[in-house]
């Protein structure tokens, strides 16, 4: 977080912020819009089942299909599946396998032909560790190992991808798609996933570099024949993971996005791809809303490229009143993001709360005695209070080192809102997906940020 100012108000209400309402589908936009994904027709099944229960909130859902309504994706080859209580078999499972550190320099040298020992001196003189990176190479290989053969040793058909690899038709082909990485896999891999019914499920095969919180606990890395033993008994519940949609419209906007995952790009390299993209795509001069084909499952980022310089931009937070800003950007994220970059932004160190506190009692406005533990204790329920469950059909937004001065304001610089939209006044800015798909956002594009229940992922939660 960038200063201390309004903890203390962020700490008290923060929490107690009502849960956000359904959101409507756009800035200026009818009510009663198709809530439907253009473009992106559910499959037969999947729509009569959405058609009949629409309007019922999910627990009425769940019960009035009778474990096959949306609470309960059905499977091929396994008999009709219906709730998580009787368990899932998929026939086909895509997994989609991350690129090494170890794979990426060597394929960032390869029109070099360099050989394995140039690799090595080459690294050597980055600082960096060849016997390191191949050996964390050799044990994620050997845990995708693992899960591909305990998937064939169950009679599964399985498809094995990279991430270049990996498009729609995969998606479309399987009944399941399993993310062999970390976190940044597991994005990578929930989107392309637009079919509500489809599980994606993660794999960490790297406990000890990566964090995974999107994934398995870490014990099924190395006994994946478990974790799909409690699958066909049963022994899990379905999470449904909300994601941000995003609507460009406005003017000179370009609906093409450049995938950030398999190129370390620089400034300059960002915005020659968004240039070639534009001259590439000629759907640019939409002047209406246009629906991204992207899910947000972490955050969405708006600011400018250059990092150092300022974003500046018009903000309205639930169809209020529109307000000139000027920051290092905004992030807007789910309840799965709101452990991530979000957290990160706004969590507040025990220092800053120890010295905030001493300002108080200083001013007599704390009458307690001040320690340690009363340290930490504030610091931790602010801290928590920033998190809240992936399912909410909520985002939370933040305005990153908001500049307040006669000209510009920030009235709330952080807190929970069901529509964000966002009027571009920058010079060369992006709006980032999930830190891996960008699109060019610049003077006079508008984005609209929302939440729509019919664009949750659906995930797993093993019983323990």
């Amino acid at each position: 977080m960038s200063s201390a100012r309004g903890f203390l108000c962020g700490y008290f209400c923060l929490a107690s912020r009502p849960s956000a309402r359904r959101p409507p589908l756009l800035c200026q936009r009818a009510a009663g819009a198709s809530s439907a994904l253009p473009g992106l027709p559910l499959l037969g099944g999947a729509r009569r089942r959405l058609l009949a229960l629409r309007g019922l909130s999910p627990a009425a859902r769940c019960a009035a299909g009778a474990g096959a309504g949306p609470c309960a994706p059905r499977w091929r080859g396994c008999g009709g599946l219906g709730a998580a209580g009787g368990g899932f078999r998929p026939s086909r499972v895509a997994v989609v396998v991350k690129t090494t550190r170890y794979e990426f320099e060597q394929q960032r040298y390869r029109y070099a032909g360099l050989s394995e020992e140039d690799l090595k001196q080459l690294l050597a003189l980055k600082g960096s560790n060849y016997a390191g990176l191949l050996e964390r190479h050799c044990i994620h290989t050997k845990n995708v190992e693992h899960v591909v053969d305990s998937l064939r040793n169950e009679k599964i058909e399985v498809r094995l991808v990279k991430r270049r690899e990996y498009n729609e038709e995969t998606v479309r082909w399987a009944d399941a798609v399993i993310s062999a990485g970390g976190d940044g896999t597991m994005l990578l891999a929930a989107s392309k996933v637009f079919d509500k019914f489809k599980p994606v499920i993660g794999v960490n095969t790297d406990p000890e570099r990566s964090e995974g919180h999107l994934c398995l606990p870490v014990r099924y890395t190395h006994s994946f024949p478990e974790a799909l033993q409690k699958l066909y008994r049963g022994e899990f519940r379905w999470q449904w993971r909300q994601r941000i949609r995003l609507y460009l419209e406005g003017t000179g906007i370009n609906p093409t996005p450049v995938d950030l995952h398999e190129q370390q790009l620089s400034q300059e390299q960002h915005s020659r791809a968004h240039i070639s993209e534009r001259f590439q795509d000629q759907r640019y001069d939409i002047s209406g809303p246009h629906l991204l084909p992207v899910r947000a499952l972490n955050e969405v980022f708006i600011g400018e490229s250059l990092s150092s310089r300022a974003s500046y931009y018009e903000i309205s937070v639930d169809d209020g009143p529109w307000e000139k800003q000027k920051s290092s950007g905004l992030n807007v994220c789910t309840g799965t993001g709101s452990k991530a970059w979000s957290y990160n932004i706004n969590k507040v160190a025990h220092q800053a709360v120890e010295e905030i506190l001493k300002i108080a009692k200083k001013h007599g406005s704390l009458t307690m005695p001040l320690n340690t533990e009363l340290v930490q204790k504030v610091t931790n329920d602010y801290n928590e209070s920033l998190l809240y469950s992936p399912e909410e059909p909520k985002m939370f937004f933040s305005i990153r080192e908001p500049i307040v001065n006669r000209v510009f304001s920030s009235s709330r610089q952080r807190g929970f809102s069901s529509k964000v939209c966002v009027r571009s006044r920058c010079w060369d800015a992006c709006m980032v997906v999930d830190g891996g798909t960008s699109f060019e956002f610049n003077d006079g594009a508008i984005a609209s940020i929302m939440i729509d229940t019919e664009d949750a992922l659906c995930t797993v939660l093993l019983e323990e």
